[in-house]
């Protein structure tokens, strides 16, 4: 695979100064910005809202991908649509209706994608193949950044990817296979040979020891270890 997205994660960024943070990442090649949404309900920890969405959204041009980690869904999906989100994922297990969510994604003019924990099934894809437009993979559980990689997600990768690739085969639209968890330059090569395309990475950006003077040598050396 020729080219990596990587989505730097802003719950490992500097909160008091996040317009320049994620300037910077936009600077120095970042193609998505990461943003986290935990309501201390459906995980055990609580984030940031709509009102940071629409605070950051001028600060940058590449798109925001907001992670869902709320129950129940619905009711958050026009206020981060309004807020600029580009793309919003959600976990199956938190929606009553999955189907049902995705159209309305779709329909306040975002991409939209099923986020799946270490020990969700994939099997929650097949039947909703033809809305999704992202597959998020959690290769850590949620709820707090800095975790270490679960090695099982890579069959896990192999098996989305394959799922991917047949429905494309089949005349079906292009759907982004996005990992989160633990990402490093030390294991994206392999994350990237199981099929995925696009990399969250937040402590190995934001924690990089060069992050005063930008952000720049870390995405390069993500994306260089990504395809070597």
């Amino acid at each position: 695979m020729s080219t990596v997205r990587i989505a730097p994660s802003i719950l490992s960024a500097d909160f008091a100064r996040l317009g320049e943070e994620v300037r910077a990442i936009e600077a120095a090649g970042a193609d998505w910005v990461h943003f986290d949404v935990m309501d201390n309900h459906y995980v055990p920890n609580l984030t940031i809202g709509p009102l940071v969405c629409e605070a950051i959204r001028p600060h940058v041009q590449i798109p925001i991908d907001v992670h869902l980690m709320v129950e129940p869904v619905d009711a958050l999906v026009p206020l981060f649509a309004k807020a600029g989100a580009n793309i919003i994922t959600f976990h199956p297990e938190a929606s009553r209706h999955v189907d049902r969510t995705l159209q309305m994604i779709r329909d306040h003019g975002c991409k939209a994608g099923l986020v799946f924990n270490p020990a969700t099934p994939l099997e929650w894809m097949d039947h909703v193949m033809d809305r999704l437009d992202v597959v998020l993979l959690m290769s850590v559980n949620p709820g707090f950044g800095g975790q270490k990689f679960i090695p099982s997600t890579l069959p896990k990768l192999q098996a989305a990817r394959q799922r991917i690739n047949t429905h494309v085969a089949r005349g079906g639209q292009p759907i982004v296979l996005e990992v989160d968890g633990g990402v490093k330059t030390d294991n994206i090569a392999q994350i990237v040979a199981a099929g995925a395309d696009t990399c969250v990475a937040g402590s190995a950006v934001f924690g990089a020891p060069d992050a005063d003077g930008g952000y720049r040598s870390v995405m390069q050396a993500l994306k260089q270890a990504a395809v070597a």
